[in-house]
């Protein structure tokens, strides 16, 4: 059967490949996170409050994570009532709430930091691709940031 608009043909489309490289890369990431209790995005949650290093407001890190106060707020109430975050209210503007590690959230970063090597060993390229990757990726997000109405 020939397709009368080939411009819909599933391999013709941006969007299926990131779609399925994302499906299968998190799904690495939740098996091996799965063995220290973790999911994927509180991962990525603490990965950023790691990187900041000092209290962070709720907004600036759904900004970094690209998610939402909606996503977002029951994702660091689990984190919390395991014990790896600690939220409270500003001082200063009590309308922001602040998120840091707990010394429980910093001990755990010892026992995820294999975790990019591993996944990193497993996806069968070469370091040079890996990085090739992630920076079109991070040029992808970015124009798509820029051209964002």
């Amino acid at each position: 059967m020939s397709i009368r608009h080939p411009q819909l043909a599933l391999d013709e489309q941006l969007c299926f490949p990131l779609y399925a490289a994302t499906r299968a890369v998190t799904q690495r990431y939740t098996e091996l996170l799965g063995e220290v209790g973790l999911t994927y995005p509180q991962y990525l949650a603490l990965l950023a409050l790691w990187e900041a290093g000092e209290p962070v407001s709720v907004g600036a890190l759904g900004k970094r994570l690209r998610l939402d106060s909606g996503t977002l707020t029951p994702l660091l109430k689990r984190l919390e009532a395991v014990g790896h975050v600690s939220r409270r209210r500003d001082p200063a503007d009590e309308r922001r709430v602040l998120v840091e590690p707990t010394e429980q959230g910093w001990a755990l970063r010892e026992r995820v930091a294999e975790v990019p090597a591993r996944i990193a060993g497993g996806l069968g390229l070469s370091l040079e691709e890996l990085v090739r990757l992630r920076t079109d990726l991070t040029t992808l997000l970015e124009a798509l940031d820029a051209t964002a109405g």
